[in-house]
């Protein structure tokens, strides 16, 4: 990196395990300096949580509003912010900083609602601003290996796609229990959908990245589980893509012993691609004619894969890193603006605002089908 980012971010604090694993994956390639936060809602803990980050007592923030006002007024505030709070408040956060001019990288969902996270691209757009959500699975070096062998046509034109995202913690009411990461299926915080905007839109940004292909209408047939529950958390989606591709979609946090199952096949004219998120090492090409064989990285030969590529084979990389590379490239897109260039290749496949808009309205599509009996919807934007 040509210098570090000054960079902030919203929520993390103690206890938050999704901060802490946004500010490993910074770290890594030494592209970010934290340098300021508004790291919780309890006043104590921002403070405390600043201290463990070595913020300095100065820049730890009482709310984001106060931060993103106070920080685009000093000649050294950050440029760049993470926001890693739950769901509804991802949208009036990254205004509040994009309308700073300040950049934004956005845990997922964007934002609660499609027109949320439209209004959000298109201001991110008119003030030339980075606005990235952080679809981390697409950071893993052989996930954008896979998408290059489709592209190479290894295995011929896409016909079927099958995508699982599937665990286990909730087959139980933990709700009653009060624990703090159950707010996923509480709507007053998560939104409208709970197991679809959590983690369906994960599945369906894997699916369509490795395939480059675009939904055109969807059916879904959405439940709930567990007695009192307030939304769903269970969904089987069907998937038409354009060009004739059919595919299926399971989201499920009901999935008794599951503790992370994603996993992706997807099935051309002439041979499959398997990847297990559990052995994100290894990619399974599997021909119609010859030996099938598995790619590990290390030994992937796309240029993507191997800009994403930090050890030799044979030594585990996994969920940070995947994180990292989505910091390294929006790091990148943000110096070549700066500098007046164009950004490296391998950067450009970093999620940005549009992927955030693009889960928003497969939420929404899967919403009004299952509330019509699972009838094919078109969703309101291209997925």
């Amino acid at each position: 990196m040509p210098r570090r980012l000054r960079w902030g971010m919203v929520g993390g604090g103690r206890g938050a395990f999704i901060g802490h694993v946004h500010r490993m994956a910074a770290r890594l390639d030494d592209g970010y300096e934290l340098v300021a936060g508004a790291l919780s809602s309890d006043p104590e803990r921002a403070h405390l949580s600043a201290a463990d980050c070595h913020i300095a007592p100065e820049r730890s923030y009482a709310s984001f509003a106060e931060m993103a006002a106070q920080e685009s007024e000093r000649k050294d505030g950050i440029e760049v912010v993470s926001i890693v709070t739950p769901n509804h408040s991802h949208a009036a956060i990254a205004r509040a900083f994009l309308e700073k001019g300040i950049d934004v990288i956005c845990d997922k969902p964007l934002a609660t609602s499609l027109a949320e996270a439209v209004a959000l691209r298109d201001l991110a757009a008119a003030r030339g601003r980075l606005l990235g959500v952080t679809y981390n699975y697409t950071g893993y070096p052989l996930v954008r290996e896979a998408r290059e062998l489709v592209a190479q046509g290894e295995i011929g034109r896409v016909r079927l796609v099958q995508v699982e995202f599937l665990l286990g913690w909730l087959s139980v009411p933990l709700e009653a229990e009060g624990i703090k990461q159950t707010w996923r299926i509480d709507p007053a915080v998560a939104g409208p959908s709970g197991v679809v905007a959590d983690i369906g839109t994960h599945a369906l940004h894997l699916a369509n990245f490795v395939t480059g292909l675009t939904l055109d209408e969807l059916s879904a047939d959405i439940q709930t589980f567990v007695p009192g529950r307030k939304l769903e958390d269970n969904a089987f989606v069907g998937l038409r893509y354009q060009g004739g591709a059919r595919g299926s979609l399971w989201a499920s946090m009901v999935a008794a012993g599951e503790p992370v199952g994603l996993r992706l096949r997807v099935y051309g004219e002439t041979g499959s691609l398997a990847w297990d998120q559990s052995l994100p090492d290894s990619l399974h090409l599997r021909p119609l004619d010859g030996a099938p064989r598995t790619i590990y990285r290390g030994h992937a030969a796309s240029p993507a894969a191997k800009h994403g590529t930090r050890l030799v084979a044979g030594l585990p990389e996994g969920f940070v890193e995947g994180f990292a590379n989505l910091y390294r490239d929006y790091a990148e897109l943000i110096h070549a603006r700066a500098e007046g260039r164009a950004p490296h290749a391998p950067a450009l496949l970093a999620p940005l605002a549009e992927a955030g808009v693009e889960g928003l309205a497969f939420v929404e599509a899967v919403l009004q089908s299952a509330a019509k009996n699972g009838a094919w919807v078109k969703p309101a934007a291209a997925c």
